[in-house]
Formats: C-alpha cells, structure tokens, sequence
C-alpha cells in the first residue's frame, strides 16, 4: 500500500527564474488519491504562498471533494514576490517561473503538471489574468484583483519598469488574450479595486461574478474562497 500523502506539504525550492529559494506549498483534499489535477493559487502583495493555508483552503478544498461531490484536484501556491507576478528585471520572473518550471515540480511530486486553473486573490489576481493571457488555457478565479486604470495610479507600487511594462502586463487592456477563458470574478463593495473590477465584468463578461458587501481583507477573501474554489473545480 502506497504511503498516505500529508493533506497539506510546504517545503523550499530553488527557483532559476526568480534567482531565489520560494516556497511551494501543496494542498490536497483529505484521503486524496495520486495524479491530481493542480490550480495554481497566486497570493496577494505583501503576501506568501502560506497565505492559502492562513485562509483555510485546506479545510475548504476537503470539503468541496469529500463532502459537495466536486471531483478532486490540489490546490498549489509559490512565493511570488511583489511584482505583480511580472518580470521587472531579468533577474525575477515570476511568470516564468509559473509556466517552466512549476511543472516540473508539480511532476516530480506526483501531480498533473499543467495546471487546469489558476486562483488569485489582489495582486494574484493581477497575476493570474496574465497567466492565462501568456498560456490561454486555464481557467481563471479572480478575487479582489489589483487592478489599476491609469499609469500614475500603477506606477504607485513600484512595481512596473515603466509605462510600456503595465501596459503590456495589465489585464485590462490585453482582455483579448483571454478571451474565452472560462472566469470567475469577486470583489466586495467597499474595495479599493472595485471599479476596475467592475470594468473586469463588464468588458470580459465573466461566466461568474459576484459584487457583494466587503473590504479588500481576509474576511472578504473566507468568505467567498469556497465559491471560486468550487468554480474551478467545476472546469476539471
């Protein structure tokens, strides 16, 4: 009989492309079988990928398969830095980092290395609108994601190169690289990001999008990480 695998692994990695060690952090339901299919999870800024295990995926992702019938899938999250998961340099890219070899690694510990969808909250979800733009095949799950409508507003995190950088990176104004990708968008009422949220539901026409009562805060993100969850869950 095959050793059980611990529901939740975090362990230390060696990133070429971001020139650094991360953290790579798996989350799989409880009693859950090898060979499962990954949604890469994007945390926020000022954030690691423990952000998940702080948010209580685990508990949630157990009870999405074990208990609501959703077919079984990881849920893996990667240091990301505060880039906006963008290459400001040559020396951290994160994005490449996601697409060559995050699959690698998923491989070596017996996960589906291409990922079916990707999950990200704030800056994650900036983060992740440009991982499907880049691969143009996974589904999406935004929630309260970081975007700005104006270059002064963006260049304010210190994030970007230059003008040209966000421009080139910035899902609003790429929507045509996602176009038809199955997404989901969530924002709270009183979020800093909401209008560019809503601009986000109004231009691509997400197949799921929620605006409801919330701040751009943990308990937003509890509140409304099992309905993105089960979203994605749903595109296995």
């Amino acid at each position: 009989m095959a050793p059980k695998v611990k529901p939740v692994t975090v362990e230390r990695i060696r990133s070429m492309s971001r020139r650094t060690e991360v953290e790579l952090v798996i989350i799989r339901p409880e009693d859950a079988g090898p060979n499962l299919p990954v949604c890469l999870a994007l945390h926020g800024r000022d954030a690691r990928a423990n952000q998940f295990v702080e948010l209580g995926v685990p508990e949630m992702l157990t009870s999405l398969v074990n208990y609501q019938g959703t077919p079984p899938f990881a849920v893996v999250a990667v240091d990301g830095g505060d880039s906006y998961w963008v290459a400001r340099d040559d020396e951290d890219d994160p994005q490449l980092m996601l697409s060559d070899e995050v699959p690698k690694w998923l491989g070596e510990r017996g996960l589906a290395g291409n990922p079916f969808a990707v999950l990200g909250i704030s800056m994650g979800g900036y983060g992740a609108l440009n991982y499907a733009a880049n691969l143009n095949d996974p589904a999406v799950a935004a929630i309260s994601p970081a975007l700005f409508l104006s270059w002064p507003e963006a260049a304010l995190r210190d994030a970007f190169a230059d003008e040209q950088h966000w421009r080139s990176t910035d899902p609003l104004q790429n929507l045509n690289k996602v176009a038809g990708v199955p997404m989901g968008v969530w924002c709270g009422d009183a979020d800093p990001f909401i209008d560019g949220a809503r601009q986000l539901i109004e231009r691509a026409k997400p197949a799921v999008s929620e605006i409801e009562p919330g701040d751009h805060e943990p308990a937003y993100w509890r509140k409304v990480l099992p309905a993105a969850l089960k979203f994605v869950g749903t595109r296995i």
